[in-house]
């Protein structure tokens, strides 16, 4: 009983030692997660001045004409520039960006809701067609269905079924009938 004892905790000792080898080997000290921002991105404090401005732009590679940060309104956005509410299906497809399937650039600011904006999600682009030939083809495509929908309610239709074959005079033996008496004639229908 007591060998079993001590095998069990060599055994936690043994998995424990396992762990923590692995563990340090995964990621070495003073290591990050690869999603984290690095430092130099993060938003800094709100630019009061027009120098901080123009290093803030500096900071996120845009020109001080076009930098303009959120507001300071205490949603902890800082110094981030606020770029336009455009989704990437915008972005010119046949451009050689560093990273083609995000269409951006190396250096190039995010959006700070750069999530929504991405190719599978919402697409800010504009339309072919305008809206009212939208809505005024769904309505109508809508209003046909429910036509539909009616008229087949009132009138519905059905396959039409026949009796159920079954070979060798209907069953007729295997069905309970009387071995003395001859079956009822049957009528097999042609496919």
């Amino acid at each position: 009983m007591a060998v079993a004892g001590l095998r069990g905790v060599l055994w936690q000792r043994a998995a424990a030692r396992l762990h923590s080898a692995r563990a340090g080997a995964a990621a070495p000290p003073g290591a990050r997660a690869a999603s984290q921002l690095s430092q130099d991105m993060l938003p800094g404090p709100y630019p009061r001045t027009p120098e901080e401005r123009a290093a803030a732009a500096k900071k996120y590679n845009m020109r001080v004409e076009d930098y303009e940060p959120y507001p300071d309104d205490g949603f902890g956005y800082g110094d981030y520039p606020k770029l336009p509410d455009k989704s990437q299906h915008e972005r010119d497809p046949w451009y050689q960006w560093d990273q083609p399937d995000m269409r951006h650039n190396w250096g190039e600011p995010m959006h700070w809701d750069f999530d929504m904006y991405i190719r599978n999600r919402v697409d800010t682009s504009p339309t072919v067609v305008p809206w009212h030939i939208m809505r005024r083809h769904f309505l109508i495509f809508l209003g046909t269905m429910l036509v539909m929908f009616g008229v087949g309610g009132m009138y519905p239709s059905y396959m039409p079924v026949g009796p159920k074959q079954y070979p060798f005079n209907d069953l007729y033996l295997e069905r309970g009938g009387d071995p003395n008496k001859e079956p009822p004639v049957v009528t097999h229908y042609e496919i």
